[in-house]
């Protein structure tokens, strides 16, 4: 599977974000905030990702769009691991990362908890399913 993060992957549906943000469950793991549900209709990709940077936070678009970015690199270099879990049980998830923090913080911090996210959301998953 290429490291890419195409239209598909993408959370674009007025539809699935108001359905997400209305039945959705929600995590912490500072410094996000993950809302999820599981789609049981047909979405092109195991995953749709939403990622948001709220302007209360961070004034400066020039400061979003960097945040923004490094969080969609992460997502994008370690999903794969996500994918095979999700095709394995045959499910599809739809979910929201919000970054909460007021501070603009690295790379490496970020990548390490985008890690550690998709696995909290798998162990969500499964005790969803189980």
């Amino acid at each position: 599977m290429k490291q890419t993060f195409s239209k598909e992957e993408r959370l674009c549906s007025h539809l699935l974000i108001s359905m997400l943000f209305s039945k959705g469950s929600t995590f912490y793991l500072r410094p996000f905030r993950v809302t999820w549900i599981r789609q049981t209709g047909h979405i092109p990709s195991p995953a749709q990702v939403l990622m948001s940077v709220p302007k209360y936070n961070f004034r400066k678009a020039v400061h979003r769009n960097l945040i923004r970015r490094r969080m969609k690199e992460a997502y994008r270099l370690n999903k794969l691991l996500f994918y095979e879990k999700l095709a394995c049980t045959g499910q599809q998830i739809t979910f929201c990362i919000t970054y909460n923090a007021k501070e603009i913080v690295g790379y490496e911090l970020i990548q390490a908890k985008i890690v550690l996210l998709l696995q909290r959301l798998i162990e969500e998953n499964e005790k969803v399913t189980g």
